[in-house]
């Protein structure tokens, strides 16, 4: 062939050669890739994870468009984030551009429902690839492996459910009283005055607690003067009617043999008590009256101003100043309930004979749950109409891992009467099945239940916001404040926390080794793992999987251990 017609081919061939290779997309290499955090890490149920990458100089085709979705892969399944779409120059599209000539960056952003079996998993970029409507195939790029798990080991069913209290008191404080009047001016004790029903009433009341075996009785004796009259005259009259009120009662006391503390004293004008009846009263200008009392601190001044308020003073005369000329009477009675054996004994034997402050507190006397729930039992048979019998039987279920019996309960008890303990349990039930916006309700019902804080910190802890978990536990010791002060990376303050635990368990082992782990503690680690092995043999399968301890993986200890 013609050389002159030759050439023309030969440049044609080359474009057509160079043009097929610009329409390939080479498959992406790892160091294009960075995912962080690596390994991956569940908080509050998922596992986020970051995508940076870098698309090479003269890699994305002007007429390509391109799919990226992350995806974990683990035994049994996978796991889909989002897709990401990007596309060529000459595209027509809504996809972030990438130029042909220089590349670029981008990021993506995924978030997977995390699921136990995804402690051994790996993290792939899949791709979707056209060039024009032609499929390109890529094939998928592993960029990174496993998932840290930590979180998952909080705990709902752990935390302490809330207890419905007794209202049990062993003395049982009381104050009765009695009012003796006097007249204007006069001191003498009045016959009429001395045989009204409320007197005979609170002598017959003291004589009874007197020889009571279970009560005991104190008496006071408070004599007044209402606030007209001049203080020096006011004295004298409160002294005398003091004096002659002490003397009858004495003499009364001794009648009836009773032998009671009498504790006497008197007042010179009444203004507490003045300032209470007009308070409460009906008068026209009480407010004016009120205004002078706090006004004027000296009492004669005082009493010049409300007489010169001439439009109530004679009301005052007339309804409020009579009722301060008294000398009162007050018997301060202690009852003394049941001793702590008493009410030992009679729950096991004759409940019926408790009344339900008492059952109830009879069950805080014995560290035997058994004989807490038999008692909480009989609480319910004898009083069912109380809420609070069925909140403690069910929180009972609860400690005791029947958390369908507990859930039952709580609801019989919320039937009896809506409650702030039982909502709050209801609440933990809730998060120990997942329903973490349930949960939040109901928590959201128990304003003022002592365990809520507690109940709060897991509630924090399962959404992923440790620092106000750590914050809401305060100074609770348990397995899962110390968890929250872990992922706080506060090792100190979980390490005493988890040595305080009242009753520790294998996590309370296996917390521990992971504390070791993070703080380079190898001995630590294996001392706390045999530990969580010997109290639970499911800890051995968890360990060596667990990414917390992969720096572990060529310790003959710790293999040995897990093997």
């Amino acid at each position: 062939m013609n050389r002159k017609f030759l050439l023309p081919f030969l440049v044609l061939a080359a474009i057509l050669t160079f043009s097929s290779c610009s329409n390939k997309l080479k498959p992406w290499a790892e160091d294009y890739v960075k995912a962080e955090p690596q390994p991956m890490e569940a908080i509050g149920g998922q596992v986020p994870v970051t995508i940076n990458a870098t698309i090479p100089a003269k890699w994305f085709n002007k007429k390509a468009t391109v799919t990226i979705t992350p995806v974990i892969r683990y035994e049994g399944g996978e796991a889909w984030g989002t897709s990401y779409s990007y596309q060529g120059e000459k595209v027509q599209g809504n996809n972030q551009v990438i130029p042909y000539k220089e590349g670029g960056n981008i990021t993506m952003k995924s978030s997977f429902a995390y699921k136990p079996e995804m402690k051994k998993s790996e993290l792939y970029l899949t791709f979707d690839a056209k060039v024009k409507n032609k499929v390109v195939k890529l094939p998928d790029l592993k960029i990174g492996e496993g998932v840290i798990a930590t979180s998952a080991l909080a705990d709902a069913a752990t935390a302490n459910p809330a207890i419905a209290a007794d209202k049990f008191q062993r003395i049982i404080k009381e104050a009765h009283d009695a009012n003796i009047m006097f007249l204007i001016q006069q001191a003498n004790l009045r016959s009429e005055e001395l045989k009204k029903g409320e007197i005979s009433d609170w002598k017959d009341l003291v004589k009874n607690a007197d020889e009571a075996p279970n009560q005991n009785v104190a008496i006071e004796i408070q004599a007044y003067a209402s606030p007209d009259g001049g203080v020096e005259l006011n004295t004298g009259l409160a002294e005398r009617r003091e004096g002659n009120t002490s003397k009858y009662l004495a003499k009364e006391l001794k009648k009836m043999d009773v032998d009671a503390p009498v504790d006497a004293k008197y007042t010179a004008q009444d203004w507490e008590g003045f300032q209470e009846l007009v308070s409460k009263s009906n008068l026209q200008d009480k407010d004016l009256v009120l205004r002078v009392l706090s006004m004027y601190k000296d009492p004669e001044q005082r009493e010049q101003e409300i007489k010169n308020i001439s439009s109530v003073y004679s009301t005052l005369a007339e309804e409020i100043l009579p009722q301060l000329r008294r000398s009162r009477l007050i018997a301060n009675i202690e009852i003394i309930g049941k001793s702590d054996d008493e009410i030992t004994a009679l729950a096991k034997s004759n409940p019926s004979e408790l009344n339900v402050e008492e059952i109830l507190y009879a069950a805080t006397l014995t560290n035997d749950n058994a004989e807490k729930t038999r008692i909480y039992n009989e609480a319910a048979k004898l009083y069912p109409n109380d809420y609070r019998t069925w909140n403690n039987i069910g929180m009972m279920a609860f400690r005791a891992g029947d958390l369908a019996k507990a859930e039952e309960m709580f609801n019989k008890a919320n039937s009896v009467k809506n409650n702030p303990e039982s909502n709050m349990n209801l609440g933990l039930i809730a998060l120990a099945k997942g329903d973490k916006a349930k949960a939040q309700q109901m928590f959201g019902s128990a304003s003022g239940v002592a365990e809520l804080s507690e109940a709060l910190g897991v509630l924090y802890l399962e959404q992923g916001d440790y620092a106000k978990a750590v914050n809401s536990f305060g100074s609770v010791k348990s397995n899962n404040a110390a968890l929250a002060q872990l992922l706080t990376k506060d090792y100190n303050k979980a390490s005493q926390t988890l040595n305080a635990v009242p009753n520790p368990d294998a996590t309370t082992s296996y917390l521990k080794a992971i504390v070791a782990a993070r703080t380079n503690d190898s001995n630590g680690v294996i001392s706390n793992l045999k530990d969580a092995i010997a109290k639970d043999s499911n800890m051995k399968k968890e360990a060596a999987i667990d990414l917390e301890f992969a720096k572990y993986a060529t310790n003959s200890d710790f293999t040995s251990l897990v093997k």
